[in-house]
């Protein structure tokens, strides 16, 4: 459905804020109700080109407005791309509607090669990490180190590695979680197999990560990395995600309000 845009802010809820405080843990603080101004004003910062798509018309009066969404910023060198697809047609990850999908190809003129998917309340700073370590790379599809950088990444932080699974961590509360595993549904990569799930056995391993404020309840927020995002870029949104340093926030989500440490700004 087609709704009035603001040239500067992609369609969504307008958050209610209160006093700027200092939170923490990161991973549970929410993204402020501003993921993509945080992450927009990154690439910005970058160099990257926001194209903007021009949706329709509508009058204001005697003037006629113009309905837009930047969607699209695009790497100088065009083999990297974040887009903001929840003004568009919501995408659910684990039920909950993605904002930012990030995709990367070894040319600019090939398919991607890989994507990454952060719904809304991933921490905006975590999704920035992921996106200067996209930024500074010389080889976006190409894998640097293995699955224990991003294990590292968040132990490093005072998270728990599973006992069972190598590739897998938790925060100290156990509600937020990171695992390398079956990637999803529809998540998009450039190896022919996605196109193809298993009938027997398993599929594609990729990262995911998730936060779960009651067990069995409602995800906070989650993020999907496809099977080919190299693990050292998956490891910079890792130590980002878990960082003890505490955010800048005016909005807390309601699920994990009551676990937050608060000081206030200034």
């Amino acid at each position: 459905m087609e709704g009035p845009l603001q040239p500067e802010r992609p369609l969504g809820p307008i958050p209610t804020f209160g006093s700027v405080q200092w939170v923490g843990p990161r991973h549970i603080s929410g993204d402020d109700g501003c993921l993509y101004d945080t992450v927009a004003d990154t690439l910005s910062g970058l160099g990257w080109t926001a194209l903007t798509m021009v949706r329709g018309r509508h009058q204001r009066g005697d003037d006629p407005g113009v309905l837009r969404s930047t969607v699209l910023h695009l790497g100088a060198d065009a083999r990297r791309w974040a887009q903001w697809v929840l003004a568009d047609e919501p995408f659910l990850l684990g039920g909950l509607p993605i904002g930012w999908q990030v995709s990367a190809r070894a040319s600019a003129e090939g398919m991607a090669h890989w994507a990454a998917y952060f719904t809304r309340e991933v921490p905006g700073e975590a999704v920035s990490a992921f996106l200067l370590a996209l930024d500074a790379t010389e080889q976006p599809t190409a894998t640097l180190g293995g699955p224990d950088l991003v294990v590292s990444a968040t132990t490093a932080n005072g998270w728990i590695p599973d006992a069972d699974e190598p590739a897998a961590a938790a925060d100290p509360m156990y509600v937020s979680h990171l695992s390398l595993g079956e990637v999803p549904p529809l998540i998009q990569d450039g190896d022919p197999r996605s196109a193809v799930p298993e009938a027997d056995g398993p599929g594609l391993q990729g990262w995911q990560a998730w936060s779960e404020p009651t067990a069995g309840g409602p995800y906070l927020w989650a993020a999907s990395f496809s099977s080919s995002v190299p693990h050292d870029l998956v490891a910079a949104f890792a130590a980002a995600l878990s960082s003890t340093a505490p955010v800048l926030r005016r909005r807390l989500p309601e699920s994990t309000r009551d676990r937050l440490l608060r000081a206030p700004a200034g």
